[in-house]
């Protein structure tokens, strides 16, 4: 293993909710970061943000850890999930919250339930 898939590896298995993104969870540097960081946010769900701006060899070795070419990338419990598109058909269809249930990953359902009402 290189020492970012080490990096990588041990930072998804060692945190619940892992978002690696351009910027952060409080300054995304992209609209997919931002979009994917908001709902987490207003969900209140706690994670890890990763910067892959501040790290080259991080932002080339998500790419090739999870064999998905585009950033953000959301972890569960050390298993890819998907990036913006996949995080908003998710959330839009409540997928995300029985995924966040059944890893015991404290959210927001009200707020889960209002992005939705929101968006249909």
């Amino acid at each position: 293993m290189t020492d970012a898939n080490t990096q990588i590896k041990e930072t998804v298995t060692a945190n619940d909710v892992v978002l690696f993104m351009k910027g952060t969870s409080q300054m995304p540097q992209c609209g997919f970061s931002s979009k994917v960081a908001g709902v987490l946010n207003y969900m209140g769900v706690e994670y890890t943000d990763v910067n892959v701006l501040a790290d080259e060899a991080i932002r080339a070795g998500i790419k090739d850890y999870s064999d998905w070419p585009t950033i953000p990338q959301l972890y569960v419990k050390g298993e890819f999930v998907g990036g913006c598109d996949i995080i908003t058909e998710m959330t839009l269809s409540g997928e995300l919250d029985t995924l966040l249930e059944e890893n015991g990953v404290a959210f927001n359902k009200e707020a889960a339930d209002t992005i939705r009402a929101h968006n249909s």
